[in-house]
């Protein structure tokens, strides 16, 4: 192998520790030297002082869980280049797995070029980053607990969502709290239906004759719905901070929305995940590919087997999975009728699949080329096989060539 790198190191980085290997010209041969270090911070600058006096121009080291994110954070400032290298991509020789041959290994695989650098976004999309992804759990955590609130009511032979379409409604607030208060008797409950409810008086009141016990279903009731109070108030200040950090991003936020399917909390999702410099991606393959939403490549002796998708970000796949749901329900669009004709042929799963795959593409052109979103049409399928289509298409090629070209149609 040909040395690509002179100065170069290798992390293996663990929760207390971290095992750094350089490897530097010594002669006509190739040195090392190793170090073991902390991850508190005093040990974490000792570490890039360490590799700067060594001239280190390359580092590498493992994205092991969550332990990676201070090392780089704090060395991203004083190195050149600096990788974050997939784990799946580092497997050693068996029976020689220890934290120094670790970081040796990982020292020469950087040395030589033969890894590649996992994305990793700068500092503003990162904190973007974490709002988001902390907002899901969030969010997630709310419907737990509003099932959970459902739960307790049908044990206590309350049919509230029999009649009301959320049991968290402004009605069924206000009857919720007047159970905790003690009232019992269904027809006032019912009463206290608001708007459009009132019309639904007679079957509330059947719905609410239950045997709900304020000293046993009243205490979970009550905690239920101040952890769902907390949640929403949590939820408030994370939109309030999330909002101010995509202020930059509001004219790429707005064209994103024009790709059917997606809502500003999704364009914001997949902003948080990808970011807005396409430079990383230099096709729209390669964000396809390093996001988990095309085949892989699995042939062996001229024979294709099973190429399946690579594990891209969960929180990407999730957005972009909300997007394409909403996306097949659309009227007149490319999406929704695309959606429609794999679910046809292969399945609900490959169609969302594939309507996954475009809104992706579309999101690297529109963030790439700063254009809004061009529907195809309903019926773009049918005119692209259409013989003006083809006639078209056949008259542009010629013309690329060099040749005028004058159509004329038969008479009918």
């Amino acid at each position: 192998m040909d040395e690509v790198v002179e100065f170069c190191a290798g992390l293996d980085v663990h929760r207390d520790t971290v095992v750094a290997t350089v490897r530097f010209p010594q002669g006509r041969r190739r040195g090392s030297e190793t170090k073991t270090f902390g991850t508190d911070t005093a040990e974490l600058v000792a570490l890039g002082d360490w590799l700067v006096s060594h001239q280190v121009s390359r580092v590498g080291l493992e994205s092991t869980g969550v332990y990676w994110k201070p090392v780089f954070y704090l060395l991203e400032d004083r190195v050149d280049q600096l990788w974050l290298l997939n784990a799946q991509h580092l497997k050693n020789v068996p029976g020689r797995k220890t934290d120094v041959v670790d970081s040796a290994w990982i020292a020469q695989l950087v040395e030589h070029g033969l890894v590649r650098p996992s994305f990793v976004p700068p500092p503003p999309i990162r904190e973007l980053r974490d709002f988001t992804r902390h907002r899901r759990v969030l969010s997630e955590e709310r419907t737990r607990m509003v099932q959970r609130l459902e739960k307790v009511l049908q044990d206590a032979g309350i049919k509230l969502t029999s009649v009301a379409s959320t049991v968290l409604s402004k009605s069924a607030r206000a009857m919720l709290e007047a159970m905790l208060a003690g009232e019992s008797d269904p027809a006032v409950l019912a009463e206290l239906a608001k708007g459009r409810m009132r019309s639904k008086i007679p079957a509330l009141t059947d719905a609410l004759r239950g045997s709900f016990r304020v000293c046993h279903h009243g205490v979970l009731v009550r905690q239920i719905l101040a952890h769902v109070d907390f949640l929403d108030g949590q939820l408030a200040d994370l939109d309030e901070q999330i909002t101010i950090r995509v202020a930059t991003f509001e004219p790429i936020i707005e064209r994103l929305q024009t790709i059917p399917g997606v809502a500003r909390k999704c364009a914001i999702g997949m902003i948080s995940e990808i970011g807005v410099d396409m430079r990383v991606f230099p096709t729209p393959a390669h964000l396809a590919s390093w996001a988990g939403i095309c085949p892989g490549n699995n042939a062996s002796g001229g024979k294709a087997r099973s190429g399946r998708t690579r594990h891209g970000p969960v929180a990407l796949k999730t957005v972009l999975t909300e997007a394409a749901q909403a996306a097949a329900r659309t009227k007149n669009t490319y999406l929704g009728a695309r959606y429609h004709a794999i679910r046809g042929r292969r399945g609900t799963f490959k169609a969302v699949g594939a309507i996954r795959h475009d809104i992706l593409i579309a999101y690297w052109h529109i963030v790439d080329g700063e254009v809004e979103y061009r529907d195809l049409g309903a019926d773009w399928v049918v005119r692209r096989h259409s013989r003006e289509y083809q006639i078209a298409r056949l008259a542009q090629q010629i013309e690329k060539l060099g040749a005028a070209v004058e159509i004329t149609m038969p008479a009918a």
